[in-house]
């Protein structure tokens, strides 16, 4: 599989080239919202996902992650979006091995947990693309290695693939903390939205919230519930 690309995502890293901004201050509002969210549990492994294509899950997780990894706590980002991974492309790390690797038993958690140029922040990329990503992702192996990361890291972000498309988020879910769902305000219909939030609750996952992208006044929104 393609490496290193030219569809660099570095750009969308705004905590990073624009720590300043408006958006910045938004992303660690979220952080904050999050850790906040769950008063009993500490949130250690958050699942981020949205409805469909193109809502900006993944550039969501990034600076996210950044935001965490900006307080001093050591961050992991997990690609598990098997079939359409783009995660490595925002730090400029390869994906030829990664977290199919692991899972078809080709190499070990070292092996493929890569550091960025963030401080305190670390990515396991997704790996070549499976031919059976439920499968892969359902797995004894990715429980286990779930199990053993989250004694390693602060707070592990995982990105999945859009709920309404396969069944991954699902499966994911069960094995996290909470989902963060992200919805694109103009290309996402609220029945959409809603019947992928449905999916997810269907399988007792606890929903942390909802990130708004794309609103007219150009502000992100988050609203949490329980």
């Amino acid at each position: 599989m393609s490496v290193l690309t030219n569809k660099s995502k570095q750009h969308n890293l705004i905590l990073q080239m624009n720590p300043s901004s408006h958006i910045s201050e938004e992303y660690r509002t979220l952080r904050t919202n999050l850790t906040f969210s769950s008063v009993d549990t500490e949130l250690k492994k958050i699942l981020v996902t949205s409805s469909i294509p193109g809502e900006g899950k993944t550039t969501t997780l990034a600076n996210l992650a950044v935001s965490y990894a900006q307080e001093n706590r050591k961050v992991l980002m997990i690609d598990a979006d098997l079939r359409n991974p783009s995660l490595h492309q925002f730090f400029l790390k390869s994906n030829r091995i990664g977290l199919t690797s692991l899972l078809a038993n080709k190499n070990s958690a070292p092996d493929i947990i890569l550091d960025t140029d963030i401080p305190n922040l670390s990515i396991i990329p997704s790996g070549p693309v499976p031919p059976n990503p439920s499968e892969l992702l359902s797995s004894m192996r990715m429980q286990a290695l779930l199990e053993k990361l989250v004694d390693e890291f602060d707070v592990i972000l995982i990105d999945s693939p859009p709920a309404l498309a396969v069944t991954d988020p699902q499966i994911l879910s069960t094995m996290c903390d909470g989902v963060l769902f992200v919805v694109n305000h103009g290309k996402v219909k609220r029945q959409f939205a809603k019947k992928a939030i449905a999916k997810i609750e269907q399988v007792k996952a606890k929903i942390l919230g909802v990130v708004i992208n794309n609103k007219p006044n150009k502000k992100s929104e988050t609203f949490y519930y329980n």
